[in-house]
């Protein structure tokens, strides 16, 4: 079980670090309240638990020996930032019940993690180096994508509720404005650490 310390410790640092999926659950937590992010958060972890059981499985030596994929993967992502920043340029953060937007849905975060690299990053690199040495591998997998999943859940749900408790400060225009620009930033910085 000492193997699992490791694991743990990674999980931790790599889902509690900014990223494209805690920058945009701060963003709707301050847009939408925590309860209406819960299916992006849930969707975010299951999308990320499939990703990490493929990894472990060998998917990440198709995508290292198919530097085109990776490029796709990058410019998928990169896309899909630059247009939440641009979304995020005129965001209107409402009190009511009744905001007309709507949060990310399950389906669609699940499907995200396909597309964000730093997921990719995350999982690749646990598959490779933080496996746990069990057998049957099939229980080595269900055990790495587990451990994962539940550090994964809390850490990106600290980013929704702040995002919610940030909403009750951010009544202020200027506070918006400012708010929005640090978001805009940290988006568009997040699309371009995508190739370097």
């Amino acid at each position: 079980m000492e193997s699992l310390l490791p694991l743990c410790l990674f999980a931790f640092v790599s889902s509690i670090t900014p990223g494209p999926n805690n920058i945009m659950l701060t963003s709707s937590g301050i847009r939408f309240g925590f309860v209406r992010c819960i299916p992006h958060m849930l969707g975010v972890v299951c999308g990320f638990g499939v990703m990490l059981a493929l990894c472990a499985l060998g998917i990440d030596s198709l995508i290292v020996a198919m530097p085109a994929l990776h490029i796709v993967l990058k410019t998928i992502g990169s896309t899909y930032l630059i247009y939440l920043a641009w979304q995020l340029r005129s965001m209107a953060f409402s009190q009511s019940e009744g905001d007309s937007g709507r949060p990310m849905s399950f389906i669609g975060a699940t499907l995200f993690q396909f597309a964000n690299p730093k997921a990719w990053v995350m999982a690749v690199t646990g598959a490779s180096a933080f496996l746990p040495p069990m057998q049957p591998a099939w229980f080595a997998i269900a055990v790495f994508c587990l451990v994962f999943s539940v550090i994964n859940l809390p850490c990106i749900g600290i980013w929704a509720g702040t995002g919610a408790m940030l909403r009750r400060y951010l009544t202020q225009a200027k506070w918006q404005r400012l708010f929005c620009a640090i978001m805009i930033a940290l988006t568009l910085y997040s699309a371009l650490a995508i190739w370097s």
